[in-house]
């Protein structure tokens, strides 16, 4: 924006350098300057987001309640708590900010010492009961979470669950097997990223072509003008509307026609004319853009709930899922959870960084497993996801001990949708053999037999990830005949 154009609008346009949700509470709260608070609140940020205690100099021109707050800062630590975490740096100066705003609601006889005293031991009562709270919180999501979404109650609530502990061992289990951790962020077929956004004319060209000229208009160029028009763009607007800008009480009008795009402005077209043989190209065409490099697609989920999966696989089933979250989060990946079990237990849900989304990961981690298997619904189901348009650069992660059984109709289910959108299957078989369910169903098997070292019961027989079984392709070696051509291309080697 124009140097000059932006003296105008002081300090408001402090505002673009703050994140959304910290602008109502800069702006309206009661300590300071509202100049002082736009002009340091981005400073603060990038401050407690280095792990450091904002600048003394930084006190919103209140020197006498910032200095109190500041040192109660940094005696609870919040600037290490938000090293490298924005939504915990957002956090504590929300809150700072919200308990500067209540001095507002002193007494009028109550001195305004007695006042800061009061407003710094509610924030340090209140930091002391959310601090371990955004402690675990963070040490478990780490770049999961959307977590300025989470309001102070909302959080506590969610902490308060006793399915958090239980997320919190699961996302240590798969630091001892980073193979699989390596196969979940593999998943999801490469598909263009979004071009970035290029400069547009406000409409398309117009290009006509006069022998060998070529004659392009660009509205909304600068160059010809046409008239007068609606708009919000400061460089064409008119010197009768400029003039409101000065005006004691015109200048609120001006501010409320610009939000609404109403100023009048006026309306340009560029003619630009190209010599050329032939003349049938327009210039904008003349330069193809390079092809936008590849992103992963999104993820499908499909995790056995049924009995034969209590104990450690559970455990494993359960970290794989917030595995998968977290990856999904971090890519900015669609995920999709598919949990089923028996005939009618199918329950699904998208593992977005929403407070339903993170409601939904924490029940599906409370859940039990029990029941019997049914693969054909859930795998119905992810084959008409991925005829979807927003699943069909979707991979597939079926996760399972392989105790089920997979019929012809839904095996040409999945190979139709391999044919028409390349749907890949990947299995992570917890198990210590080889089963002809999962041999059936999946493109690539990933074995996990040492799944007994994820048992919750440290003490249990095996725990070292033992297997008690010699050769996880037992079927191959006593029954190959078996074996089908599908099956069989898992076991060559």
């Amino acid at each position: 924006m124009d140097p000059r154009l932006a003296a105008v609008d002081r300090p408001y346009d402090g505002l673009a350098a703050l994140p959304r949700e910290l602008w109502l509470p800069t702006l309206i709260s009661a300590v300071g300057t509202s100049e002082a608070r736009l002009r340091q609140g981005p400073a603060w940020l990038t401050a407690l987001e280095a792990g450091e205690l904002p600048d003394v100099a930084l006190d919103f021109d209140d020197p006498q309640a910032l200095r109190p707050l500041r040192q109660a800062i940094g005696e609870l630590g919040l600037h290490e708590l938000a090293r490298e975490a924005p939504a915990a740096a957002q956090q504590v100066l929300r809150t700072a900010l919200w308990h500067l705003d209540r001095l507002i609601d002193r007494q009028a006889d109550e001195p305004r010492e007695t006042a800061i005293a009061e407003m710094v031991a509610a924030f340090r009562a209140e930091w002391t009961l959310l601090h371990a709270d955004w402690e675990h919180l963070l040490a478990l999501l780490q770049d999961l979470g959307e977590l300025a979404a989470l309001q102070r109650d909302a959080l506590r609530g969610r902490l308060a669950r006793r399915e958090w502990q239980a997320a919190q061992q699961l996302a240590a289990l798969l630091t001892r097997n980073p193979a699989l951790v390596a196969l979940i962020a593999s998943l999801g077929r490469g598909l263009p990223r979004e071009a970035p956004p290029q400069p547009a004319p406000a409409a398309p060209g117009r290009t006509r072509v006069l022998g060998q000229l070529v004659e392009t208009r660009r509205p909304d160029a600068p160059g010809e003008i046409l008239g007068v028009r609606p708009g919000r763009n400061l460089a064409r607007m008119l010197p009768s509307e400029a003039a409101q800008l000065r005006h004691p009480l015109l200048h609120k009008l001006w501010r409320a026609r610009l939000a609404e795009a109403r100023l009048m402005v006026w309306d340009e077209e560029a003619v630009l004319f190209d010599r050329r043989p032939g003349g049938a190209t327009p210039l904008h065409a003349a330069a193809q853009a390079a092809p936008p490099p590849l992103a992963r697609g999104p993820m499908l989920v499909c995790i056995d709930t049924s009995g034969s999966m209590r104990g450690a696989p559970e455990q494993l089933a359960k970290a794989v899922v917030l595995q998968a979250a977290r990856t999904a989060h971090r890519e900015r990946r669609a995920c999709q959870l598919i949990a089923f079990g028996g005939a009618g237990e199918l329950l699904t849900h998208e593992l977005a960084l929403t407070p339903a989304g993170l409601d939904a990961l924490l029940d599906f981690i409370g859940q039990a497993f029990d029941g019997g298997t049914d693969l054909a619904a859930p795998l119905a189901h992810a084959v008409a996801a991925v005829h979807s348009a927003r699943w069909q650069q979707a991979d597939l992660l079926l996760v399972s001990d392989g105790e089920f059984g997979c019929t012809p109709a839904t095996l040409a289910l999945l190979d139709g949708a391999r044919q028409r959108h390349g749907l890949r299957v990947q299995g992570v078989l917890v198990g210590d053999r080889e089963t002809m369910g999962l041999l059936e169903v999946c493109d690539a098997i990933h074995w996990v037999r040492d799944w007994r070292r994820y048992a919750p019961d440290p003490q249990s027989a095996y725990a070292d990830g033992h297997s008690p079984v010699h050769s996880k392709s037992l079927t191959a070696l006593y029954f190959p005949n078996a074996l089908s051509e599908r099956a069989r291309r898992h076991l060559q080697v």
